[in-house]
């Protein structure tokens, strides 16, 4: 099982963001709770994911988090919304 954060960096609010995901969503709590991010911000009405912070981002990173380009996030949306719902 792993956890995945895209290359992507929208702006929002003068800060760049990027998605956090996981092969599950137990995984994706896990990560983002030992990177500090507030569960409240868990986003699951269609894909489970985190918005996160650049600084966040790194910190995904550290923790073991794999970096992904849009290709494997567009694989890794496909298997969720199809494989597992």
């Amino acid at each position: 099982m792993a956890a995945y954060v895209n290359k992507l960096r929208r702006r929002f609010g003068g800060l760049a963001f990027c998605h956090l995901l996981a092969d599950t969503e137990e995984e994706l709590h896990a990560i983002a709770a030992r990177i500090g991010v507030d569960s409240r911000l868990f986003q699951g009405e269609k894909i489970p994911h985190y918005d996160i912070s650049q600084a966040k981002r790194a910190l995904a990173l550290a923790a073991g988090a794999v970096e992904i380009d849009r290709d494997r996030l567009a694989e890794l949306i496909r298997n969720y919304t199809y494989g597992r719902r």
